[in-house]
């Protein structure tokens, strides 16, 4: 599972939408199918998301 963000951009602003998406393999294609829609995410929580579900959890917050 990953998250999927699509962008759309209304007079000349963008608005982002986050959803949770899962692979699945079908007769020989892969299919992507939408298990939960976030709904409206700001450009600054983005990164955090995508850390969340990510399978390497980087570092987000660095030591001075």
């Amino acid at each position: 599972m990953f998250i999927k963000i699509l962008t759309k951009e209304y007079k000349g602003k963008k608005h982002y939408y986050a959803s949770l998406v899962e692979n699945k393999r079908v007769h020989g294609s892969v299919i992507q199918t939408v298990k939960v829609n976030l709904g409206p995410v700001t450009e600054e929580q983005i990164p955090f998301l995508k850390a969340a579900y990510s399978k390497k959890k980087p570092r987000l917050v660095y030591d001075d």
